[in-house]
């Protein structure tokens, strides 16, 4: 039965830095430590695959930093990788954290700028749909109605547009051109609930 060989922490750090032996150091420490290191990311929200990918760069990282005499022997072998392991994972959880909220926030704002887009086309549908009912109306309807809904205008001010002897008179008017007005809308039902509730609210 073919037997493992085993290396005190002195002698695996004589191997990477010597360079000597790398493959059985790593599966030695392949056996020995990842089933310890793998708990901690398993325990924070890591799986499988990700413990498989965090080891690989946590073995790689250690190598370089012995290589570099960045090991200074004062931990055990075992509690630095431990440590390495813990701050790899925990930075590239960090990293996943923040692409998703980056991404949840860029669907957010997508969302909200197709739904804006989509308000304004079926607003631009909608004044398109009422300038041509307006036409219709005749052309006193269509100038007080076009002064009150899209120029805002007070009835005050639409007054000086029109000839009517004051307010009373004008709103009167308003008031039968904002029925008539309804009463063609109405043979558009897509159109018909928004536009009579905002045509009613000047009443």
């Amino acid at each position: 039965m073919k037997v493992e060989r085993g290396f005190s922490d002195e002698e695996i750090i004589s191997s990477i830095q010597n360079n000597r032996e790398i493959s059985k150091v790593l599966d030695f420490m392949y056996r020995n430590y990842f089933e310890m290191l793998k708990t901690i990311i398993l325990s924070n929200n890591g799986n499988e695959e990700d413990a498989q990918d965090i080891m690989q760069e946590v073995f790689v990282a250690f190598i370089d930093l012995v290589r570099k005499e960045k090991y200074r022997k004062e931990a055990s072998v075992r509690s630095f990788l431990y440590t390495l392991t813990r701050n790899m994972w925990f930075s590239e959880a960090r990293k996943r954290s923040s692409a998703l909220k980056r991404d949840t926030y860029f669907e957010d704002q997508k969302d909200d700028l197709e739904k804006d887009v989509t308000d304004y086309l079926e607003y631009s549908e909608g004044l398109k749909f009422v300038s041509n009912l307006f036409e219709s109306l005749g052309e006193v309807c269509k100038k007080i109605l076009t002064l009150f809904y899209f120029k805002d205008l007070p009835m005050r001010e639409i007054l000086e547009h029109v000839d009517y002897e004051n307010e009373q008179v004008l709103r009167n008017k308003k008031y039968k051109c904002q029925r008539e007005l309804i009463k063609r809308i109405e043979a558009s039902p897509a159109l018909y609930q928004n536009l009579k509730s905002a045509l009613e609210h000047g009443r």
